[in-house]
């Protein structure tokens, strides 16, 4: 896979790129000249780093679908059938990345990928998937205030404490960290999410050592799993079509485990000189998910068999660390320190996910308002640049999470996960189809592909493929609600959560259709020249800032830029 990597191209790592690759001459002396004007009060400050970006993308793709998910994958399906999907959707994953960062080096507009999809395909289209973004992370957000109550009950039972209380506490702080701008969210982040990393580097280490003996148990397990009880679990069936259900099962979990890695879509609004740092989280964020997603659970293959009953009883427990099937490795391995302290690392994975789904709810729907596809006043921005009438509004749809005081609420919100994960395969589908009709577009317009800051490695016919999978995850992933004997009812609480995404996507899409009239943007048509200029101005500026800052640093600044800022 690394063949189709692009080498990095000389202009990747100059502070300007060249003016006839991203703007006309004429914008250029409109930008250089101040003719160019931006209204503040609604627009975003671009205070992401090349670090912040990076990390931020990286991050908000680890979170507790990965480290408590595996669980119910490994126990429904077994080793080989979790390593082998995780690896199918992180390809796929891929493909829908690299397809949305060649668009938002060339156009990183405000809107993110809603409005890749207005300009290119169909503004109906711009207008659905905006509405079943925000939709997703006000629904998500809750849930990770949910998931945090859970994690904080493996200390304080809900019998000594109402679940409540952490819910408010930590919503406030969620809240402060969104309003307090984007420098100091994307600091913050950039820290959280390089802890998350840590931990799991910590957590793929220790695995790899208990699978070597290196426990407390002297055991070294190897494959032994993968003979007894087997590499496959069978899943609803005997035989092929067993072990083949069970690789679908596995499917859907990791597609849930993927979900917010489109988060660098919702970034390129406020990064700093994106056509520099976007291609960069590109040519890294992919072997950086692959290494901790696909190699965590091979190894965890290795050290827990799919058949443990504490593995079995794990699956059943909330988001705490008794549901993680880390910490059964850990206790069959005869460790009895960690749990607790695994549980600490969970509440980091949420927190970070609480917070980093609060801003791109809130910047959807900012992204929405300066589309005209919602209310204007939520365009508004203050001196910091954070659109706060939209983050009021996403903060307000939080208080759904205080629904966990009630005993069901687990329940309830694990139809909201399941729901959660047609909505972003919805996304995924729509982040691809607009890449292909980029690419119709600029072919139409007779914009040659060197003049792209950067490329998708497998262009048009990788978005192709990625799409038509992700489309037959979006109608297949539920298929177990159509399995059941004649003692079991039919699942129709799971069939609903699991594909009203669908029809509330349609119905959106059509309905804006039928009122304004929409068509299908023509690529001969389709609008790519619309904020370059904007674009060109934020270059120039930046140029200035990085020069002024060359010319004052010091030895270990240029040391630091020369070896070691490729890492962050």
């Amino acid at each position: 896979m690394a063949a189709d990597m692009q080498s990095p191209r000389q202009d990747d790592f100059e502070v300007m790129p060249s003016k006839e690759a991203f703007a006309s001459a004429q914008d250029n002396d409109m930008a250089e000249k101040g003719e160019i004007s931006i209204d503040k009060s609604t627009t975003l400050h671009r205070g992401l780093r090349s670090r912040h970006t990076t990390m931020i993308a990286l991050g908000g793709a680890l979170g507790s679908g990965l480290i408590i998910g595996t669980g119910s994958a490994l126990a429904s399906s077994g080793p080989a059938a979790v390593l082998i999907a995780y690896s199918m959707v992180g390809f796929v994953v891929w493909l829908m990345l690299t397809g949305l960062c060649e668009m938002g080096t060339y156009l990183p507009i405000a809107e993110g990928f809603t409005g890749y999809a207005s300009r290119f395909v169909d503004p109906a289209l711009g207008f659905a998937l905006g509405w079943s973004y925000w939709i997703k992370y006000a629904i998500s957000t809750p849930n990770q205030l949910t998931a945090i109550a859970l994690v904080l009950q493996y200390w304080v039972p809900r019998d000594q404490l109402n679940p409540g209380v952490f819910i408010a506490i930590f919503l406030v702080v969620i809240i402060l960290i969104n309003y307090f701008g984007i420098r100091f969210f994307g600091e913050f982040e950039f820290w959280l999410s390089s802890l998350k990393v840590l931990i799991l580097c910590g957590v793929i280490i220790l695995s790899l050592v208990l699978a070597c003996g290196g426990g407390p148990d002297h055991d070294a397990k190897g494959f032994r799993y993968w003979h007894h009880p087997g590499a496959f679990h069978e899943f609803k069936a005997k035989g092929a079509l067993g072990r083949f259900l069970g690789v679908w099962n596995c499917i859907g979990i990791a597609s849930f485990a993927y979900l917010s890695t489109e988060f660098i879509g919702v970034t390129v609004g406020e990064a700093q000189n994106p056509r520099r740092t976007i291609p960069r989280a590109a040519r890294l964020i992919f072997y950086r998910i692959f290494f901790f997603y696909v190699l965590s659970v091979f190894f965890l293959g290795m050290i827990v068999p799919y058949n443990s009953p504490k593995l079995a009883f794990a699956t059943k427990q909330s988001t705490s660390a008794a549901a993680s099937p880390f910490v059964v490795a850990i206790v069959l391995a005869g460790i009895d320190v960690l749990p607790g302290f695994l549980n600490g690392c969970i509440l980091v994975f949420v927190f970070s996910a609480g917070t980093s789904d609060l801003y791109i709810s809130s910047r959807t729907l900012y992204g929405l308002a300066r589309d005209g596809k919602a209310p204007a006043f939520l365009a508004r921005t203050n001196n910091r640049g954070v659109p706060v009438p939209a983050l009021a509004v996403s903060a307000a749809l939080s208080l759904l999470g205080f629904m966990n005081v009630s005993n069901d609420s687990k329940k309830i919100f694990g139809y909201f996960i399941n729901c959660i994960t047609v909505f972003g395969l919805i996304v995924w589908v729509c982040i691809l189809l607009s890449h292909i009709y980029f690419v119709r577009a600029r072919r139409a317009q007779n914009i040659p592909d060197d003049s792209l800051h950067y490329r998708a490695p497998l262009g048009i016919w990788g978005s192709w493929g990625a799409l038509c999978f992700c489309v037959l995850v979006a109608f297949t992933k539920n298929f177990a609600v159509f399995i059941h004997t004649a003692t079991s009812d039919f699942d129709y609480k799971n069939f609903i959560t699991g594909y009203i995404a669908i029809p509330v996507f349609l119905i959106i899409l059509f309905a804006y259709k039928v009122v304004y009239r929409t068509k299908g943007v023509k690529p001969a048509e389709a609008d790519l020249q619309s904020g370059l200029a904007e674009v060109r101005l934020h270059e120039i500026e930046f140029a200035a800032m990085e020069a002024e800052k060359l010319a004052n640093q010091g030895r270990l600044g240029r040391y630091y830029r020369r070896y070691l800022s490729w890492l962050f």
